[in-house]
Formats: C-alpha cells, sequence, structure tokens
C-alpha cells in the first residue's frame, strides 16, 4: 500500500474516532440538559390532550387545564410500557389501550404530558435507576428522592406538572412524597381501578397520586374514587401513635404538637388520643404471633410491626414470583444490585404458608377498621429521615426495617393514607401521615384539606419556637426527688417514676444517675427516643457509665438501630469485660446482622 494510502485510512480513523467522541460528548451533554431541564423525573416525554370541553351550558371538566404525568407501570396507547428496566420495554409491544386510572384523567379534562422513571419492576423505595439514572429531589439534591415512584414525585416537587400518577405496593409514593416534601395519597386497596397497570403484587399494589397542592389532591383523588360513596360532614377522632413517633428524629415540636395544636384552632376536632399502635396489633392479629422474634424487651417495643412488615415481603415476594418469573427466568434482565436481590430473593423464595399470609391482611384490615371506625384518623411519621445520595446506609437494614415497619401499617391493611409535608428540621423535609379506615377515602382528602392551612400557619409558629433550657436546682431536694423515683420504680410505677426523676433534674441536671435512671424507666415504658437521649447526656456528663451504655444499647435495639446498638454494648464490655447483659446483646446483634 503506498503512504498516500496509509495516511487516508490514517485519517479516515481518526475522523471516525473524533465523531464518536463528538457524539458521545453530545449525548452525555444531551442528559445533563435534560435532567437540568426536568430533574431527570421523566423516562419520556409526549403530550396526550384531554378530551373536548362539552358546549355550554354544561360545566367545565373538572380537571381543566392541569397536567399530569404517570410512572412507567401505566399503559398508554402506542407506547411500550417500560416497568423502569430496559430489557422489559426491549421484551415487551406497545399497548393497544389506554390505562383505566390515566383514561378517567384524560376524560375528565387532564394533559398527560409523559412517563416518569422509577425503581426497576416497582422494587426498591429508594428511588434510584441504574439505567435510567435517579431523579434529582428538589427538596435536596444531595438526598434521595426516595421510591419507588420517584420521577412522579419529582416531577410533582419540580413544578414540572400539577399532579402525577404513581402506584404504592410497599411505600413507593408515602415515601417520595415524604422525601420530596410533597402531599401523596395511597388510596384504599382495589378503591382505584389498576387495569392497565403492571403488577408488582396485586394484593398490596395501589394506584395513587401526587400533588403540590391539598385542593388538586383532593380533586383528582375524587375524580379517581368515583362511584365511591360522598362522606358527610362528622367530627373527626386523631389517635397519635407514639411508638411510630419514636422511629423518626423530627422533634415531636414540629409535628405531634403541630397537629395538637390545629385540631384545638379547628371546630368539629374531638381531643386527639395517643396509644401504642404495636401493642394493639399484637393483641388483634392473633396470626402475627409466629412472627414476632426477640426478647421480652423487644415485645414491648414495635416488634408486632417488624413481624407485621416481614409478612407483608414474604407476601409481595409470593406475587411477583407468580406473576412474573418465567420471564425473568427466560430474559434474565440486566438489574441493579438492590433490585437484583430483591427479585432473585422473590423468584427463588418457597411458600408453603401463604394461606397464613393473607389471613395476617385480612386480620389486620379488621383490627384497623375497628380502631378508626368512620370518623378516626391515625397519625404516624411517614418515614424514617431522608438519605444521602450514594450512602452506604442507604441499603442498610436498618432504614428499611424503620421504613417497612411504618410502612406495613396501611399496607397490610389496605386502609388510605396521605403523606403530609410540615415544613423542614435541619434543612430537610418533615412529614406525617394520616391514616383512616378502608374506604374512608374521600373523608380523609377533605379532612386533610380542611386542615391544611391551619396545619402550615403551626408549622410557621413551630419553626421559630426555641425549646425552653433546663435550670439548676437545690442538690438536697433533687436527691430527695431521685430516691422517690427508685421507690417508685421498684414499685413498678413506671410513669411516677419518670416524673420524679424529671423533678430532679430540672433541680441538677449536671447528674448523670438522675438522667440514667430516669431512662430505665422509659424504656420500660417503651419509649425508646427518650431513653436514647437521656443515656446520651448521661455519657456527656459520666463517660464510664456502663448502665448508660447498656440502656442506650438496649434503646437503639429497639429503634432498629442495630450498629449503634452493637457499638454502646461494646463500649460496655470494655468497661466490664464480663457484663452477661452486654455479652448476651452482642451475641444477639451479630444474629441479627448476619
Amino acid at each position: 500500500m503506498s503512504t498516500s494510502k496509509v495516511w487516508i485510512v490514517v485519517g479516515i480513523g481518526v475522523a471516525g474516532l473524533l465523531i464518536i467522541a463528538e457524539t458521545r460528548r453530545r449525548l452525555k451533554k444531551n442528559v445533563v440538559a435534560r435532567i437540568n431541564e426536568d430533574f431527570g423525573a421523566f423516562v419520556e416525554r409526549f403530550e396526550i390532550l384531554p378530551a373536548s370541553q362539552p358546549p355550554p351550558p354544561a360545566a367545565r371538566h373538572p380537571l381543566a387545564g392541569l397536567c399530569f404525568a404517570v410512572k412507567d407501570v401505566f399503559d398508554v396507547k402506542e407506547y411500550v410500557t417500560g416497568f423502569g428496566n430496559p430489557d422489559w420495554k426491549r421484551t415487551h409491544d406497545p399497548a393497544i389501550k389506554t390505562a383505566v386510572a390515566v383514561s378517567l384523567l384524560l376524560k375528565n379534562g387532564a394533559t398527560c404530558v409523559g412517563k416518569t422513571i422509577m425503581d426497576e419492576f416497582s422494587f426498591g423505595i429508594t428511588g434510584e435507576n441504574m439505567h435510567y439514572g435517579t431523579p434529582n429531589n428538589p427538596e435536596s439534591l444531595s438526598h434521595i428522592p426516595g421510591g419507588s415512584s420517584s420521577g412522579s414525585a419529582v416531577a410533582v416537587a419540580a413544578g414540572l406538572v400539577d399532579f402525577s400518577l404513581g402506584t404504592d405496593t410497599v411505600g413507593c409514593i408515602r415515601i417520595p412524597a415524604a422525601f420530596c416534601g410533597i402531599f401523596g395519597f395511597r388510596p384504599s386497596h382495589g378503591s382505584v381501578s389498576t387495569i392497565g397497570v403492571l403488577a408488582n403484587s396485586q394484593s398490596l399494589d395501589t394506584v395513587g397520586l401526587f400533588a403540590r397542592d391539598p385542593s388538586i389532591l383532593r380533586q383528582v383523588g375524587h375524580v379517581l374514587l368515583q362511584g365511591s360513596p360522598s362522606e358527610l360532614r362528622r367530627s373527626k377522632r386523631f389517635i397519635f401513635a407514639d411508638d411510630c413517633f419514636q422511629l423518626s428524629k423530627a422533634p415531636k415540636q414540629k409535628s405531634v404538637h403541630v397537629i395538637k395544636k390545629a385540631t384545638e384552632t379547628l371546630s368539629g376536632y374531638q381531643q386527639p388520643k395517643h396509644m401504642n399502635i404495636s401493642q394493639y396489633i399484637a393483641s388483634n392479629i392473633p396470626s402475627l404471633k409466629g412472627f414476632h422474634e426477640g426478647s421480652g424487651n423487644m415485645q414491648q417495643g414495635i416488634s408486632s410491626l417488624k413481624a407485621l412488615s416481614s409478612v407483608m415481603l414474604l407476601l409481595q415476594r409470593y406475587e411477583f414470583k407468580s406473576n412474573h418469573e418465567e420471564w425473568v427466568k427466560r430474559v434474565k434482565p440486566k438489574l441493579g444490585s438492590d433490585i437484583s436481590t430483591h427479585v432473585l430473593a422473590a423468584v427463588n423464595s418457597t411458600h408453603e404458608n401463604i394461606k397464613f399470609f393473607y389471613k395476617v391482611r385480612t386480620e389486620m384490615r379488621a383490627a384497623l377498621n375497628s380502631l378508626l371506625k368512620d370518623d378516626g384518623i391515625l397519625v404516624i411519621p411517614t418515614a424514617p429521615d431522608p438519605l444521602k445520595l450514594n450512602s452506604k446506609k442507604t441499603l442498610s437494614s436498618e432504614f428499611y426495617d424503620r421504613a417497612l415497619a411504618l410502612l406495613s401499617i396501611a399496607g397490610m391493611s389496605g386502609c388510605c393514607q396521605v403523606t403530609i409535608p410540615l415544613g423542614r428540621h435541619d434543612g430537610l423535609p418533615v412529614s406525617v401521615s394520616f391514616i383512616a379506615a378502608h374506604g374512608a377515602d374521600k373523608f380523609l382528602l377533605d379532612t386533610v384539606l380542611d386542615m391544611n392551612s391551619t396545619l402550615q400557619g403551626q408549622v410557621s409558629i413551630a419553626s421559630n419556637s426555641l425549646p425552653v433550657p433546663d435550670t439548676d436546682g437545690d442538690m438536697d431536694t433533687s436527691e430527695l426527688l431521685k430516691e422517690k423515683g427508685n421507690a417508685a420504680f421498684k414499685g413498678r410505677q413506671w410513669n411516677k417514676a419518670v416524673n420524679f426523676y424529671t423533678e430532679a433534674i430540672k433541680l441538677n441536671s449536671t447528674n448523670a444517675t438522675y438522667h440514667c435512671n430516669r431512662a430505665a424507666a422509659y424504656l420500660e415504658l417503651g419509649c425508646f427516643q427518650q431513653a436514647d437521649a437521656d443515656c446520651t447526656q448521661a455519657l456527656s456528663l459520666d463517660k464510664k457509665n456502663v448502665k448508660a451504655y447498656l440502656r442506650r444499647g438496649t434503646a437503639r435495639e429497639m429503634l432498629l438501630y442495630y450498629k449503634e446498638a452493637a457499638q454502646d454494648f461494646k463500649h460496655a464490655l470494655v468497661l466490664e469485660p464480663q457484663n452477661k447483659a452486654a455479652l448476651q446483646a452482642e451475641k444477639r446483634l451479630r444474629k441479627l446482622a448476619a
């Protein structure tokens, strides 16, 4: 070959490489531009116009002028439903019909503008997707958006649409609503049509929605609920699940206190009550007893919710396997690591006692309906605190255990739940949830709208409030109060003991023993968050307080912070190497971690 021809070949090769490099650069630039433009919420953009407005004097469509997006599990005619996974999209044909829920919204005047990114196969609650990217949380770009309906939540939070559709199986609407600081509605199971929606677990799946404005949430919710009966005006009865609030780091001043103050201001609201929902579940779901784990102390904690969430996950795995095992084994799709764990666990699972899972579900619905009746609303924190992107803690068992414990209440009962944003704490969204009886969806949506302006006013007040510092007092009096507290503790009068220790602390806040003793009483009452705080204070005053390490370790184990609990028991063993309680606890935690 001549020299000139060689140079021609080399030139063509270099040009080809430059073209490839430029193409990749432009593709990357387009992806970055897309993320900057829509926060990475959409997997596909299009526009489907609503039904024509009827001529006057007929009323305008109720959703006229509103636009929405849908999670990529909803069939839209002539588009492939992707299920969050390229291999699924590659092996399936375009839909021949549009999902009933989407058609209903179009019929009532709303415009559909695209499909949103999701966790693969509606598994996962982080909102991350290795194929299409993780949507950016507009409330905090450094934190996960939550999933699996991540793109739908982000599209609403970013103001790209007025509302969006998602699905909720084990928290897929509630988690992203909480993390993105918006309203999320999980309807009663079976109350909104799932025809034309890809199933993860049909006994748990619900079609729900996100909105920034509670009036839009109510308006769209009423359209989706169609023929369900209108709710009569009636009094509202709030019940706070105190044990659930132990799982949230947001101060009660910004959650429980805000709601209490709002109910005092509004008419038609009864005096709120408090309860331990885990104990109620343990007493009213007899089929759940076989799933309780741990020691006697654990029974006083949230073990019933842990057991309930275990049944929920087993039920999900069983139904996902029934729905998709053949496709998974035939196609062998490429999956994200976290999703792969869920899918393999489902496909490889065996369930001899599946009837038992359904029995727990039936008992749970009956128990919650009995508690709430037609006027009750259970108040819980929606989720644990938002996690940072790419955090190892994102996939930790602690995060999942705490999240699923909260999510299992509505998940396994099939009751309706609304996630409500209540401002911010430490720069991150604060969220609570209202749960009403199965079928009381319109009552719940109406209540949320009725309370919202008052709630937000109380949020503003709470944000500007400062905690009142403790004051020191007379030493002799504080010792006398401590002894009275000890006597009450020995007499198993836990609340009285807490009151005496509290009075002693008011007089002398620098005594580690007072805090440590009050922590012991709090543990007996199941107030694990308060026990943790007291032990932390005791250790700040006395770093060699073995009892404080043991009690804080116990509190953190009850709150499902296994890693931190193990560290406390290790500290206790450094100080007392033969301490039996610490040795047993460390062994128990190693077993849990395994």
